[in-house]
């Protein structure tokens, strides 16, 4: 036989998913491979008629302290470890009594599973798999001569190579799952790194000196920002935070990498909104929102928030705070959209945009929680970037006015919808509001007198474009995600007719740019609180 092949001749299986494992023990045992199994993993096998030793009988001790310990023993490790072709390992097998293992099976137990259904700190404890990642380990160290399977999914692939080999199995094989076998317990690890994590106080986790981060694939993407660029989506381990990650996908096309990021950034914005206190729609084009608005329904929600940039909205994503509904189905299918994601959709809402079939419409089950603690990761050239996610909600803050002109309540009702907004527009930010709908949005300049000007412009091209006399941005409130660092950016939103402003003070010219405000008869509030989105 090449050196290429390894035969082989003994399995351990030990599997907390037991999916298809009967069907494949009995296709092993088939080939004459010997069956070692251990707990329930035996007796399933055990009740299946399958011939199979109890781990139990080549340690010579039995599972103890609540299945804790039973395959951490050099019989088993012994087994998974040595080297086939290494005399010293050959003759140390055979003075002690151990029988080379050639084919490691094993799952583990659910984590991520106990800790994504909230269960309690001493249940997820004892969901912490400790045998199994330390065989995973050994099998995958020594892949030069044992096969190590972590996925069911991965069954069939080895019954057809120990076909194609005539009982045995490829180097280029072992050594790829030998790779898989170590990503799923380093994803295994982060998990419980990072589940703990959160259970510390904010002095105890921060910062931690090591940090992991892993994810399962949910996907494959055909590519990624680009056509030359490969992509998959992973899902984090846990998690429990309602999005795009957890969302079903009734229909249209495979997402890819853009719609993902897009809908992640249109979701999370609209869950700002309080869908108690009013339908709300977001409508997001390349991460920015370009529209968006509440109202007494979702189709009125919609199209104040289509209004505000209808060239922008073609393509765009289209996120709502409450079940999609008919009436808003039947006008969002009116131009072209990307997606559309929601909590839940009724049957008749769902039946109009099947009539679309390449539209992706995603049901997230829930809206995500804005004041939510969590963090959010950004590769650099050789590291991460981590830190906590923006939870601050404009609802939560102290308002203070700096201004001789108090805000009137409705400017103050449309400075916080202006502010909710500007959290999620790439800086720098300018958001103009009026009547709780965005009218004028300019995002991600390199000037925040430029981020001004373009939502201005914006505005006014809409009210032409409607037949308006005047400016949209007349009578709005404007936010910034950022202080002014001069008054410039503020004059330029006095000039584009708007009357409140909302932003969050500290820079060192605060005094003149409150001075313009006043000048300009403005009223002006500061949050203390930047929303910095780069």
């Amino acid at each position: 036989m090449a050196h290429d092949q390894v035969r082989v001749s003994r399995a351990l299986l030990s599997v907390s998913d037991k999916t298809g494992l009967v069907d494949f023990a009995r296709a092993l045992a088939a080939r004459g491979i010997d069956l070692v199994s251990t707990g329930g993993t035996h007796k399933a096998l055990k009740e299946a008629g399958l011939p199979v030793t109890e781990v139990a009988d080549l340690t010579g001790f039995p599972e103890m302290m609540d299945g804790r310990v039973k395959t951490l023993h050099p019989a088993v490790h012994g087994g998974l470890l040595a080297v086939r072709d290494n005399p010293e390992h050959q003759a140390a097998l055979a003075a002690h009594g151990i029988g080379a293992i050639d084919l490691l099976v094993v799952n583990l137990y659910p984590f991520e599973a106990t800790i994504g259904a909230g269960r309690a700190y001493d249940d997820c404890i004892e969901n912490i798999d400790v045998g199994g990642p330390a065989m995973i380990r050994a099998a995958a160290k020594n892949h030069r001569d044992v096969a190590v399977v972590t996925d069911v999914s991965d069954y069939a692939t080895v019954l057809d190579a120990l076909e194609a080999g005539n009982g045995a199995l490829t180097t280029a094989l072992r050594r790829s799952l030998a790779q898989k076998a170590y990503a799923r317990t380093a994803a295994y690890d982060a998990a419980i790194a990072n589940w703990l994590a959160g259970q510390l106080d904010a002095e105890e986790a921060a910062p931690a000196p090591f940090r992991a981060f892993g994810g399962s694939l949910g996907q494959p993407l055909r590519y990624g920002e680009n056509p030359h660029q490969t992509a998959a989506f992973y899902r984090a381990p846990g998690l429990v935070r309602r999005g795009v990650a957890t969302a079903r996908q009734l229909q249209g096309k495979e997402l890819s990498f853009n719609n993902f990021n897009d809908t992640d950034a249109a979701y999370e914005c609209v869950a700002e909104f309080d869908p108690a206190r009013a339908a709300a729609v977001a409508i997001i084009k390349h991460a920015n929102p370009c529209g968006v608005a509440e109202g007494a329904s979702l189709r009125e929600a919609y199209e104040r928030a289509l209004a505000c940039d209808p060239t922008s909205a073609f393509g765009g994503i289209v996120a709502l705070n409450r079940t999609l509904d008919a009436e808003a189905a039947a006008r969002i299918v009116e131009i072209f959209t990307e997606v559309i994601i929601a909590p839940d959709a009724t049957e008749e809402a769902v039946a109009i945009v099947a009539a679309k079939k390449n539209l992706r419409l995603l049901l997230a089950g829930g809206l995500p929680d804005p004041r939510a603690a969590g963090e959010t990761v950004r590769t650099l050239s050789g590291g991460l970037l981590v830190q906590g996610r923006d939870s601050a909600v404009v609802d939560d803050m102290a308002l203070k006015v700096v201004t001789q002109r108090q805000p009137t309540d409705s400017e103050f009702a449309d400075m916080r919808f202006a502010y909710r907004v500007a959290k999620h527009v790439k800086s720098n930010a300018i958001v103009y509001a009026k009547d709780g709908a965005t009218v004028g949005i300019g995002a991600g300049q390199m000037s925040r007198v430029d981020s001004s000007r373009i939502a201005a412009w914006k505005a006014a091209e809409n009210a032409q474009r409607l037949g308006l006399p005047e400016t949209l941005a007349k009578g709005a409130a404007v936010a910034s995600d950022a202080f002014f660092p001069f008054a410039d950016g503020l004059l330029a939103a006095a000039e584009a007719g708007a009357t409140a402003v909302i932003q969050p003070g500290g820079s060192m010219r605060d005094a003149e740019v409150i001075a313009a405000a006043d000048a300009a008869g403005l009223a002006m509030v500061f949050t203390g609180v930047r929303h910095f989105r780069h």
